[in-house]
């Protein structure tokens, strides 16, 4: 069942820079997902309520997000969905416990997890198991409940339980896991799942329309309803719809092909050019760079370095030297054109019209009329762009691992940074933690997760690691995440004290001197 592995390898930030700390031989196992591969079905509906059947599929959607986030390669919907109509099982499929461990012996996974859930009144109860693949063995029920209005941080509490049973050493904090959540509106979650579940095409949109209304920043949402109006010709709103997917999203890449696509097909081409630049910025591949030269050569401009360059990527897809080919035509490289068009024959000798450009290019000069087009390539081809990202992860896990400790340790803290600046908590925390591990000495991871603590809420947890940051080095972001919590708390003279301390190491921080005002303000209510 090897087929299923290249649809699951880990895209974009993976496990494998952060665990490079660890080892080399670590860095290059989780960059390629080893040990890590999981799939979770829908959970099982005990309610006996239709209604609430919506939560099968939200299951699934909200561990694998948050499993993705902290390093493990879930399979997606779509991948899943393959790999059970690969098996002849139906879309959703809910085993036993004795189909559950056959169904492992014949899946390419590491992990599989199953569930199921119920309610009493206005609660809820989600319990899950772990199915460990390599051993055949089923795990201990974990069980979690809560309101039903606050379901998603029920399944968030879940995943963090799965998260520690299925990593031993993982540390993460549960209020995190919360915290990644906190700001999806439930409503418009389910008008999501309920989105891409329908039938009905008509359905599906109505409901997508109506979680972007509810929730404008639900990237997965409008992912889903540029699917649905590309795959509908609606192009010029596909290509609203993929601008609004935040470059946060795992499936950014995929938006930005698409977008790229929707624009090229509704005509324009400047922007279709800079939508597919965008994603060859972060992996040039061979697609990607194609569609590009085609949105530039509709411009009445030369994409000939761009055909090149996809040639040259992927030199076995015969229309990239077709593309080629017509470019260098074009532009008056008669002899390139007909070497490359000759490649083309060669891969595709029944194609009619490379038979016809051929004829008619050996005619005399200003007797041909073929003026043919450049190919485009219609579809975005997940498993490439996620091989290839994995590759990009282990060169880069493999230079961390070269890098002293110190450097290593400032490296990924500098990139926890980043993820912790985008509301990314989850995958904030698993880099600061990396680092401590890697240099005990450094004060800059914790600080960040000092931060990272008081954005989940957990004063304790917060004051400890901005305590441990001190003691290493003073630093205006620790003194001020205390001030924070000692105004948070009414501590006003400690609060004004790690203010000034903050202020002495940068005289112009805004943060401190909102510390300040606001302990003048509340220094002048209480005198009132």
């Amino acid at each position: 069942m090897a087929w299923i592995l290249p649809c699951v390898a880990a895209l974009g930030q993976s496990a494998g820079a952060a665990q490079a700390a660890a080892s080399p031989q670590a860095a290059a196992d989780a960059a390629a997902g080893h040990g890590r591969i999981l799939m979770v079905l829908p959970f099982d509906n005990k309610t006996g309520q239709p209604s609430l059947e919506w939560i099968r599929e939200a299951a699934s959607e909200l561990l694998s997000s948050r499993f993705a986030s902290v390093g493990f390669a879930p399979l997606s919907r779509a991948d899943r969905l393959y790999a059970l109509d690969h098996l002849g099982l139906p879309q959703g499929f809910q085993p036993s416990r004795a189909s559950a461990l056959k169904l492992s012996q014949t899946m390419d996974v590491d992990a599989i997890i199953v569930g199921s859930y119920q309610t009493n009144g206005t609660q809820i109860q989600v319990q899950a198991q772990i199915v460990d693949v390599p051993r055949l063995k089923m795990g201990g029920a974990i069980v979690r409940s809560g309101e039903l209005r606050n379901l998603i941080s029920v399944f968030d509490s879940l995943a963090w339980q799965l998260t520690r049973q299925l990593d031993p050493g993982f540390s993460g904090a549960e209020e995190t896991f919360i915290a990644a959540g906190a700001n999806l509106p439930l409503p418009a979650f389910e008008q999501y799942i309920r989105g891409i579940t329908e039938p009905d095409q008509a359905e599906r949109v109505r409901h997508l329309q109506q979680a972007v209304k509810l929730s404008p920043e639900l990237s997965v949402a409008w992912m889903a309803l540029g699917r649905e109006y590309y795959a509908e010709q609606q192009y010029e709103q596909a290509a609203g719809a993929f601008e609004k997917v935040s470059g946060n999203d795992a499936d950014a890449l995929e938006a930005g092909f698409y977008r790229g696509l929707s624009l090229m097909f509704s005509g324009s081409y400047t922007k279709a050019e800079s939508a597919f630049g965008g994603v060859a910025r972060v992996l040039p591949l061979a697609p990607v760079l194609n569609n590009q030269g085609v949105a530039i050569s509709r411009q009445g401009h030369d994409g000939t370095a761009l055909f090149r360059q996809a040639e040259a990527a992927d030199p076995t897809a015969a229309d990239y030297h077709f593309n080629l080919a017509v470019s260098l035509k074009r532009h008056n490289d008669a002899a390139g054109a007909s070497a490359e068009l000759a490649q083309y024959l060669k891969m595709r000798p029944n194609d009619s019209e490379g038979q016809q450009l051929e004829t008619a290019w050996k005619q005399q000069a200003g007797a041909s009329t073929v003026e043919p087009l450049e190919r485009i390539v219609r579809g975005f081809d997940a498993v490439a762009f996620r091989q290839a990202a994995v590759m990009m992860d282990q060169m880069e896990a493999s230079r961390l691992a070269s890098l002293s400790p110190e450097q290593r340790a400032h490296t990924l803290a500098a990139r926890a940074r980043d993820f912790f600046s985008r509301g990314l908590l989850l995958e904030a925390e698993r880099l600061y933690q990396t680092a401590v591990a890697t240099d005990s000495r450094a004060e800059e991871p914790h600080e960040g997760l000092a931060e990272v603590r008081e954005r989940t809420g957990d004063a304790v947890g917060a004051r400890r690691e901005a305590q441990a940051a001190l003691e290493l080095k003073p630093t205006a972001g620790a003194y001020l995440v205390l001030a924070r919590l000692e105004l948070a708390a009414n501590d006003l003279d400690d609060a004004t004290r790690d203010a000034g301390e903050a202020l002495k190491l940068i005289p112009n921080s805004q943060a401190a001197q909102d510390v300040l005002r606001q302990v003048s303000a509340r220094q002048g209510q209480s005198r009132q």
